[in-house]
């Protein structure tokens, strides 16, 4: 009995911890849903974070939990994951994310997690118990998202451009005003879909492995789903606002044209990789939306040393996380 109430502990301390996770998520991304929105002037950074909050959590009606099933079962051979591999997940992912958070750097907590189960996985049974397909098709992921928002936001200005050829500027910027509204909240709608159901795949993969849910279970708990869509949502709430001002002003200066091109664009990405079980980066697909908005205009319109060091961090994220991953690992056994 003794035993079965310490091992309720320590999945109640690891939920916690996967919801402070959420919650951070939503606090570090909050920038990819209304960066946009807040630097064309279209919404007050007050009422910018209410809307994404609302779009992030009603996404639970709109999207398939195909990401989380790819997070919970896709990543590590059954068996393999256990109280301390998701521990160190979690541990790896929560301290990259604050450290990329206080120096404003846009980075992906989607691969922050990926690469604390990697690391912690590799520290307890090598690379053999990992899911190599699943692994390769995330990493792919980190360069096809921004490109196809790349792409799709260089498009979706070239086509508004030749649509509104005759307008005027004050005609263009009082439309895209209103149209922005519709982009923004489809991108937050994107987020929510996307970055959420990574929470609910380590919180699942957990319950798999305490016994807490069984193996075969097509979903996972409800009380999961609604709490981890809910600790998104109030983390975008608050607000993450050092990584705002990169994403909103030192890249390229927006209008609402652009920001409706840029979160048009990233949305269908967004979308795409939700319907397809893909966790991809939030934060990839925007900036590579705003580069694209930025370089159709003109290659002299996007500041390319800041981009630069973006992509830095892109980089470095797996191995970072997958690193301090280990580490927790190996520290949470003399834990529990």
């Amino acid at each position: 009995m003794a035993s079965v109430q310490v091992g309720l502990w320590v999945v109640v301390m690891l939920v916690m911890l996967a919801l402070a996770f959420d919650f951070m998520n939503g606090f570090h991304d909050a920038a990819n849903s209304i960066a946009t929105v807040v630097s064309t002037g279209v919404l007050k950074p007050g009422q910018a974070v209410l809307f994404a909050a609302v779009f992030n959590f009603i996404a639970i009606l709109v999207f398939q939990l195909s990401v989380a099933a790819t997070i919970g079962k896709g990543l590590a051979q059954p068996g393999v994951v256990d109280v301390n591999v998701v521990f160190g997940a979690l541990v790896g992912a929560i301290s990259w994310n604050f450290i990329t958070w206080y120096y404003g750097i846009p980075s992906s907590s989607s691969h922050a997690l990926i690469g604390g189960i990697v690391g912690a996985v590799i520290s307890k049974t090598g690379a053999s118990a990992l899911v190599l397909s699943s692994i390769v098709k995330t990493v792919v992921f980190i360069f096809v998202s921004p490109l196809m928002g790349f792409l799709l936001g260089s498009l979706m200005l070239i086509a508004v451009s030749w649509f509104f050829r005759r307008s005027t500027p004050s005609r263009i910027d009082r439309w895209f005003r209103r149209l922005q509204l519709v982009s923004a909240g489809a991108y937050s709608l994107g987020h929510g879909g996307n970055d959420a159901q990574k929470t609910i795949g380590i919180v699942w993969m957990l319950l798999i492995a305490t016994g807490y849910t069984a193996v075969g279970d097509k979903a996972p708990p409800t009380w999961v789903v609604l709490t981890c869509y809910t600790a998104i949502a109030m983390g975008t709430l608050f607000g993450g606002w050092r990584i705002v001002k990169t994403m909103g002003q030192r890249l390229t200066k927006l209008k609402p044209v652009h920001g409706f091109c840029a979160e048009t664009g990233g949305a269908i990405t967004l979308f795409t990789a939700a319907i397809l079980g893909i966790p991809v980066s939030t934060t990839h697909t925007i900036t590579g939306a705003i580069v694209g908005v930025g370089a159709t205009q003109r290659a002299s319109a996007v500041r390319w040393g800041v981009a630069g060091n973006i992509i830095w961090a892109w980089i470095l994220t797996i191995p970072a996380t997958a690193f301090v991953g280990a580490i927790a690992y190996w520290v949470s056994l003399l834990l529990f």
